[in-house]
């Protein structure tokens, strides 16, 4: 009995070891279209049909064009997962092929994380959008945060915050990409936090009275990120993990670290162009660096833009938002209206765009990364990350937007099926410590 016993745990420590290696893949689960015990990832075996020639040739075309060192896609149609795939390059030194389960930084897609997190924090009564953020009465009402130069910042609400409606523009810089100024007014080192940062803007005056403009603000979504953190009593991050991700299987988005060293495993390396400008060090050591690695302080970034993905993680978050049939939302249809529709005088809220046909969207680039979430009334949504920053910035999102139109046409018939149900994902907890 004994040796039966101990046989059975052999057999099942083999299984659970090879869940955990991201090559553990049993070709059976795609022909029998059954699960297997362990964390199985999803490969880009999953994804290899005569249909998709078409829609990869168009991937491959664009790479060439933007010199993308690698690429992952993914694509839902009602609810379910049809497609992920990895293209070209993890790492060109080491020569990674790029598979689903590699994670990319998703830039300012993270402020779409943001406002679901500040929309459930209302559904949970721990908050309004309408609650005023600074002053007395406040969310932030630390005296850290106490007399601020322009006394209209007492009027900044939530809700202003979210559809960058604060008062702050980036007339003279964006405070959250300015690190020596900051940390030389406040009288305090580099690398400086965002606590910092946020002080150092309260001591300015605003562009604008909250409430009356719009512009696009790093600092609004920042400072959402410490109202989060206020009213749940956790950190950003956990109340993300906690409340938006674990309930809902999604397990492969964390945050950000700036150094290369620093990577998260299974996580991809940035390429800046040819002729990018290095930059100094944000920890002061006054090294000239990558903008991609230390020239810029993602980590400092947190909720405006430093969260890391997994394009089928981030493809089901999005699904989990959408409104359509298919999979249960994280939020109720009034927030999810409240967040989409241009009716209101807030929308879009957390998307880059969301247009009354039911086209919402989200893009995000940061040196190295560039990405793209679209959700379409036709029940296709699909996410496009990609390693490698180009010379025209963020306007890259416009051309992949076109591509992935392109490409999408190609397909003339999705499979019936869900990748989503063809691997067993659970937390790694032997190579993350969540802070």
């Amino acid at each position: 009995m004994v040796r039966k016993s101990l046989k059975i745990l052999f057999i099942l420590s083999i299984i659970l070891l090879a869940g955990y290696h991201p090559e553990a893949v049993e070709k059976n689960i795609y022909l029998k279209e059954k699960l297997v015990p362990g964390n199985i990832r999803l490969t880009n075996d999953f994804s290899e049909a005569p249909e998709f020639e078409n829609f990869e040739r168009v991937i491959r075309y664009f790479m060439r064009r933007w010199d993308l060192v690698g690429v992952s896609v993914a694509v839902a149609k009602d609810g379910k997962l049809v497609y992920a795939k990895g293209f070209g390059l993890a790492d060109s030194t080491s020569k990674e092929q790029v598979q689903p389960y590699y994670r990319f930084r998703i830039a300012s897609i993270s402020k779409l994380i943001t406002a679901v997190a500040i929309m459930k924090l209302q559904e949970e009564g721990k908050l309004s959008i309408n609650d005023r953020v600074f002053g007395p009465d406040g969310i932030l009402n630390d005296p850290y945060y106490s007399n601020p130069k322009d006394k209209r910042i007492y009027g900044i609400t939530v809700a202003h915050l979210l559809a960058h409606e604060g008062g702050w523009t980036t007339r003279f810089g964006d405070q959250m990409f300015m690190p020596f100024v900051v940390a030389k007014e406040m009288g305090v080192p580099v690398p400086v936090d965002t606590k910092t940062i946020v002080r150092f803007a309260l001591n300015k005056n605003l562009h604008f009275t909250p409430g009356t403009g719009r512009s696009y603000s790093n600092l609004g979504y920042a400072i959402l990120g410490l109202v989060i953190e206020k009213v749940s009593g956790l950190s950003y991050s956990e109340y993300c993990r906690k409340n938006l991700f674990e309930p809902y299987g999604i397990y492969d988005m964390y945050l950000a670290k700036n150094l290369k060293d620093e990577k998260l495993p299974f996580e991809v390396t940035y390429y800046v162009p040819p002729d990018a400008i290095l930059k100094p060090s944000v920890y002061g050591n006054g090294e000239l660096v990558s903008p991609a690695y230390g020239g810029n302080d993602i980590e400092a970034l947190g909720a405006a833009g430093a969260w890391v993905a997994t394009a089928p993680d981030l493809l089901k978050f999005v699904l989990h938002i959408d409104g359509l049939k298919g999979r249960k939302d994280i939020l109720h249809e009034e927030s999810i209206r409240f967040m989409t529709d241009n009716n209101n005088k807030y929308a879009p809220i957390g998307w880059k765009g969301t247009i009354n046909n039911g086209v919402w969207w989200r893009t995000g680039s940061f040196p190295g990364t560039a990405g793209m979430v679209k959700r379409q009334p036709d029940g296709i949504s699909w996410v496009f990350l990609t390693n490698t920053s180009t010379w025209n910035g963020p306007e890259i999102s416009t051309e992949i937007n076109i591509f992935m139109t392109r490409a999408l046409s190609q397909v003339r018939k999705w499979p019936e099926r869900d990748l989503f149900n063809y691997y067993v994902e659970a937390p790694l907890s032997s190579d993350i410590t969540i802070e």
